[in-house]
């Protein structure tokens, strides 16, 4: 079984992974070596890699998680999102701002700046969560979505991976720098 993130970046993937390690679950998050492999649509290495992980999140993760379903029956999928796709699109704005223009974010939104390309973002934002819904409509059971601005947090997760609740503070990874 894989536990796979299957939010987009900027809903909360960094905590996912935290949560993902405290339970010592061997995961990987954004890997630039992964997304290269996906630019070259080159799905069997991929695969391959993501056989030695129990869990990942953040790109290219999220992007391929139909192939991951098929590779590895059984896996479960989390769903991160925010409060909604402006507070998202913020979010991803300021984390922009903070990093420059990427060929990550090129490739995956079409642009490698969010700014100006507001309604673009919104759409392929809304357009995601919606596929990952319609995927797993049948097959409630494997999907958990969460938003940790709405409460979601250890008791949701540990339910839904059949792991003990841990007695500790919720973890809020990559918070918004000030």
């Amino acid at each position: 079984m894989k536990i796979v993130g299957v939010g987009l970046n900027k809903t909360g993937t960094k905590t996912l992974g935290a949560c993902l390690r405290h339970w010592q679950f061997k995961h990987v998050s954004f890997s630039p070596p992964a997304f290269q492999l996906w630019l070259k649509n080159d799905y069997a290495k991929l695969l391959s890699w993501m056989a030695a992980y129990d869990g990942c999140e953040d790109w290219p993760w999220p992007l391929i998680f139909r192939d991951i379903d098929r590779t590895f029956p059984g896996s479960k999928f989390i769903l991160t999102r925010r409060t909604d796709a402006e507070v998202w699109f913020k979010s991803l704005c300021k984390h922009a701002e903070w990093t420059g223009p990427t060929t990550f974010r090129k490739h995956v939104y079409g642009f490698d700046m969010p700014h100006q390309h507001k309604r673009e973002h919104i759409h392929y934002y809304e357009e995601h969560l919606q596929t990952v819904r319609d995927y797993f409509k049948d097959r409630p059971e494997a999907l958990l979505e969460v938003c940790w601005e709405q409460g979601s947090g250890w008791s949701e997760l540990a339910r839904f991976l059949d792991r003990p609740e841990p007695n500790i503070p919720f973890p809020h990874e990559n918070k918004a720098r000030t």
